[in-house]
């Protein structure tokens, strides 16, 4: 198997944890997968074979880019999440 990821998965795993404790709000682990699918899904892919080498070859104004656009994500997903709830359901 091939040892890639998306970047974004990092961005948005990072930004929902940081989001998670800072809030104290504590969000099912059902709705934390769904937000973060559905804000993959409003973000091109951005492929890498080590993340480490990704973030030190960034600029600073494009990682700022890159987190503008996952917190812009993440709120809409969370406004979809919370308009339509997981309901129980765990596939």
């Amino acid at each position: 198997m091939l040892n890639i990821i998306n970047y974004y998965e990092i961005l948005i795993t990072d930004q929902l944890w940081k989001l998670s404790s800072e809030s104290g709000t504590l969000l099912s682990q059902a709705a934390l997968e769904d937000i973060a699918c559905l804000s993959l899904n409003q973000l091109s892919p951005c492929y890498v074979r080590n993340p480490i080498d990704k973030g030190a070859n960034l600029t600073d104004l494009h990682y700022q880019e890159m987190c503008a656009a996952v917190s812009k994500a993440i709120s809409e997903s969370m406004v979809k999440v919370q308009n339509h709830p997981h309901d129980g359901r765990d596939e």
